[in-house]
């Protein structure tokens, strides 16, 4: 696989670190998570819902392939640990607060001393610097200060909803995943590490130019019913089938209007497809949301078939893992005990991914760990007693 040999440490916790170290597992990586030694570890292990082993599918999903070493940090004995394992590793992704790692002095200054290879990302809301910087947020914190929130407007009643996909965070993972490899590719070359300072705000901005426009051309606030990704496109939105079904049209390009109007024999509202989005659309949007609200969805799946235009209907998450063509991706999988994994979505066609669907215990590969960096068992032994590690 790519990354055999690269091992990671992973200080990081809930989605946008766990789920990226996780990715870098599925190709072949050593991934550690580094867990604090407060009883509980990744926070993830206990949060939301538990599948019939009481493991939570969210730490399934996040931990698989991975191995845990249990420490505890603030103890002088845990950090000398911690500091000779840091000499073995090639990249470590952490996420507290900016300013924690250098008062528990496993900073990248302190770590680079010893293994200038190192590459050190930290994932943080706001970045290490700057007015945000020390201000606790989660993904939709980020998303209301990223002004990313008040996109997400019914066209109802205007008010802002919470997002359905935490896209700061997993913006965040994927962007944080593209410079990690950047610099193992770089160092390659020049035996130097780097260091990656990655603010989920940062990122979630940087994936904004196709609802920027009113932004930079006008100095404007964006109105998101008129504008062409949220529902002033008449071939981009959402419309109700008169049994409750909601069905989209996902593809505002002329030729799919065209042909839709065409099965309609409506080609003379062709004029208000190729107009600008928002109040000009107004007469294509009642015509579909008429139609599209006079007949039931299966009448419309039969009259849509033959149509090359992009259409869809609304279904559930529990549809989407049920399709065939989910299972054929291999976006479903099975360990041996029958619990589902999410599949890995990278499909090299040389060295694929081989995700290990194994979960780790807490703290279980904690002696393993530690006789690997030389520690004897009397050492460990020590160190287990007084709950270091």
């Amino acid at each position: 696989m790519k990354l055999e040999g690269i091992r990671v440490l992973d200080l990081s916790a809930f989605l946008p670190g766990p789920h990226m170290t996780m990715t870098l597992a599925d190709h072949g990586a050593d991934i550690v998570m580094v867990e604090p030694a407060n009883g509980v570890g990744e926070p993830t292990r206990v949060v939301g819902y538990r599948d019939s082993d009481d493991v939570s599918v969210w730490f399934r999903n996040i931990a698989r392939g991975k191995r845990s070493l249990k420490i505890d940090l603030k103890d002088d004995a845990g950090r000398t640990f911690f500091w000779r394992l840091a000499e073995t590793a090639d990249v470590l992704v952490e996420s507290f607060r900016p300013g924690v790692v250098e008062r528990l002095g496993i900073d990248y200054a302190t770590l680079a001393r010893r293994n200038r290879g190192l590459v050190y990302c930290s994932i943080s809301a706001f970045g290490q610097d700057g007015p945000l910087r020390d201000k606790p947020a989660h993904d939709l914190t980020v998303q209301a200060l990223a002004g990313v929130a008040a996109l997400n407007r019914g066209l109802e009643d205007g008010k802002p909803a919470a997002p359905n996909i935490p896209s700061a965070d997993a913006i965040a993972s994927l962007t944080a995943l593209s410079a990690i490899l950047m610099a193992l590719l770089r160092r390659e070359r020049t035996g130097e590490g780097d260091y990656i300072d990655m603010a989920m705000y940062d990122a979630l901005l940087a994936w904004t130019p196709n609802v920027t426009g009113p932004v930079f051309a006008d100095d404007a606030h964006p109105e998101p019913a008129t504008m062409r990704s949220f529902g002033g496109a008449a071939m981009y939105r959402i419309y109700e089938t008169a049994d409750g079904e909601f069905l989209v049209l996902g593809g505002s390009e002329v030729k799919f209007a065209r042909n839709l109007l065409a099965a309609f024999d409506r080609l003379d509202l062709l004029q208000f497809a190729e107009a600008e989005p928002g109040p000009q659309q107004a007469p294509l949007r009642a015509f579909f949301g008429e139609r599209f609200g006079a007949q039931p969805r299966a009448h419309w799946e039969r009259f849509l078939e033959p149509v090359d235009c992009c259409w869809a209907f609304v279904r559930s998450l529990k549809d989407a893992f049920e399709d065939p063509h989910t299972r054929h991706r291999e976006m479903l999988l099975r360990d041996s005990d029958g619990h589902r994994h999410i599949g890995p979505p990278i499909k090299f066609a040389h060295e694929p991914a081989e995700p290990r669907l194994d979960v780790p215990d807490y703290g279980e590969h904690s002696v393993e760990i530690g006789k690997s960096i030389g520690f004897d068992a009397d050492d460990l032994d020590a160190l287990r007693a007084r709950g270091t590690i």
